[in-house]
C-alpha cells in the first residue's frame, strides 16, 4: 500500500463510519434513529481511530487536508507531496460517502426533509452567521491541530492503540465544540461528501448549499496553519 492508497482508504473509512453514524441517527426508519449527539461523536472518533491505525505506518495518517497543509507550512512535511495527499483525501471522502449512500439508500428516500438528508453528507451551521461560523471552524481546527502536534510517541508501541490519542481528541472536539457548525475541521471531510450530495439521486433532495461550502474549507486550513505557527513560537 503506497501513501496515495493509504490516504484514500483512511479517509474513506472516516467518512463511511462518520457519516454512517449520522445517517443512522437522523434518517427515518433506521434502527438508530434519534440516537443523539453522543452516538454521533463516538462514531466519528471510532472512525478516526480505525483510519489512523490502518494508515499511520504508511502515510503518517494525515487524513485531513488541513493537517497536510498545516504540517507543510510548519516545515514538517514536503510541499511536493501535498497535491497527491489532498487528491487522495478528496477521492477517499467521496468513496466513503458513496458507501453511506448505498447502505442507507432506502432511508434517504424515506426521509422527506432534504436538510436532514444533507446532514448525512456535509456540515451545516446550527445558526447561520458566516463570520461566527468561520471563527468556530477556525478555532476548533486550531485546538485540534495544536493537540495533535503535542502528541508524543511512547517509548514502546501499543500496536493499534497508538491511534487512540487522535481519536480521543476528535471525540473531545465533537462533544465540546461540535454544536455550532458540526465540527468539519477537515476540508476533504466536507467537500468530498458535498460533491457526492450534488450528484447522487435522492427523493426530496435539497440544494448542496455551495454558498456555505467555503467556510469548512478555508477556516480549517487557516486554523491548522495558525496552530503550526503558534506551536513553533512556544517551542
Amino acid at each position: 500500500m503506497n501513501v496515495f492508497i493509504a490516504e484514500l482508504l483512511g479517509t474513506a473509512y472516516i467518512i463511511a463510519f462518520g457519516n454512517g453514524v449520522v445517517a443512522n441517527v437522523v434518517l427515518n426508519k433506521t434502527k438508530g434513529n434519534n440516537g443523539g449527539l453522543i452516538a454521533i461523536t463516538f462514531g466519528w472518533s471510532m472512525a478516526v481511530f480505525m483510519a489512523v491505525y490502518i494508515t499511520a505506518g504508511v502515510s503518517g495518517a494525515h487524513l485531513n487536508s488541513a493537517v497536510t497543509i498545516g504540517l507543510a507550512a510548519l516545515g514538517k512535511f514536503d510541499w511536493a507531496l501535498v497535491p497527491q495527499y489532498l487528491l487522495a483525501q478528496l477521492l477517499g471522502a467521496m468513496l466513503g460517502q458513496f458507501f453511506v449512500f448505498l447502505l442507507y439508500k432506502d432511508h434517504f428516500n424515506a426521509t422527506a426533509d432534504g436538510l436532514t438528508q444533507r446532514a448525512c453528507f456535509c456540515t451545516d451551521p446550527a445558526i447561520r452567521n458566516p463570520t461566527q461560523n468561520f471563527i468556530t471552524e477556525f478555532l476548533a481546527t486550531f485546538i485540534f491541530m495544536l493537540a495533535v502536534l503535542f502528541i508524543t510517541k511512547a517509548n514502546s508501541s501499543l500496536g493499534s492503540l497508538d491511534a487512540l490519542p487522535v481519536a480521543l481528541i476528535v471525540l473531545a472536539i465533537g462533544l465540546s465544540f461540535g454544536g455550532p457548525t458540526g465540527y468539519a475541521i477537515n476540508p476533504a471531510r466536507d467537500l468530498g461528501p458535498r460533491i457526492m450530495h450534488s450528484i447522487l439521486p435522492m427523493n426530496n433532495k435539497s440544494s448542496s448549499d455551495w454558498g456555505y461550502a467555503w467556510v469548512p474549507i478555508v477556516a480549517p486550513i487557516l486554523g491548522a496553519v495558525a496552530a503550526g505557527f503558534f506551536y513553533n513560537a512556544i517551542n
